[in-house]
């Protein structure tokens, strides 16, 4: 089995290394990931530049690159590069994300988003994240990842990505495991002026999480506040069958 893995914290983070070591044992792992933090890219593709892709030792890869791209480029060149190597992969896997990966935040994600770089091209794909961006225990994390792989494989054609989230928590503190229905995620948020002269003005941004008072019992956010691990499918169906019977009903002229 041909396993690949990305990220999208970049190829040194830590998290990135947890599930390379953690996936090993059941295939030959490969590794495409950016040459920096790329968090929070979404589904971004490097269309107007150029990429470079350069070898690197990975602990416990077959191979591995690193990208001067986003997420999903890391994905979309290394699915292309190897397959001309004669290698075709079987799965993607995202992660692990030093921060989680929740609700209406997975539209945001890089970690997400490469992972479904894979469902797009026919691959099944999980994404993986520890919901601390100081994340620190991540072997709930890896267990999971191992866990889920020969139930993506068998039932790849009816599932999106296969996201896990879990606390950052010793194993042995986390209550359980959940199917988890993703809700919204809004933030306090504000932007830090980082230097203002005069007409230009430069700022960065900064947020905390709110808790939600619409949050269900099975609200990914919500369980993992509680101490749950959750596992969710996120499909990327773009149509919008309701929306579309309004629009109907507009008697719109040329």
């Amino acid at each position: 089995m041909n396993i690949l893995v990305a990220n999208d914290d970049g190829i040194k983070a830590r998290g990135l290394a947890e599930l390379v070591r953690a996936l090993a044992g059941a295939g030959n792992v490969y590794v495409a990931a950016p040459d920096s933090q790329r968090s929070a890219s979404s589904h971004a593709l490097s269309v107007n530049d150029e990429l470079t892709m350069t070898k690197v030792d990975f602990a416990g890869a077959a191979m591995a690159f690193k990208v001067s791209g986003t997420p999903a480029d890391c994905v979309k060149l290394a699915l292309y590069v190897l397959r001309k190597k004669g290698i075709d992969i079987d799965v993607v896997y995202s992660g692990i994300n030093h921060g989680g990966n929740l609700g209406t935040d997975t539209m945001y994600s890089g970690t997400v988003s490469a992972a479904a770089e894979g469902l797009f091209n026919g691959l099944p794909a999980v994404a993986v994240s520890v919901n601390d961006h100081q994340a620190a225990y991540f072997e709930t994390a890896c267990r999971l990842a191992l866990s889920v792989l020969p139930h993506v494989l068998q039932d790849k054609a009816r599932l999106g990505v296969v996201s896990i989230n879990t606390p950052n928590l010793p194993p042995e503190q986390i209550r359980g495991v959940k199917t988890a229905v993703l809700g919204p995620v809004k933030y306090h948020e504000w932007f830090n002026v980082v230097r203002d002269e005069g007409e230009k003005v430069t700022y960065s941004y900064s947020g905390t999480p709110k808790n939600m008072d619409c949050w269900s019992a099975e609200t990914d956010a919500r369980l993992v506040r509680e101490g749950y691990a959750t596992i969710s499918s996120v499909k990327y169906d773009q149509s919008d069958a309701e929306g579309n019977a309004v629009i109907e009903k507009w008697e719109l002229e040329l």
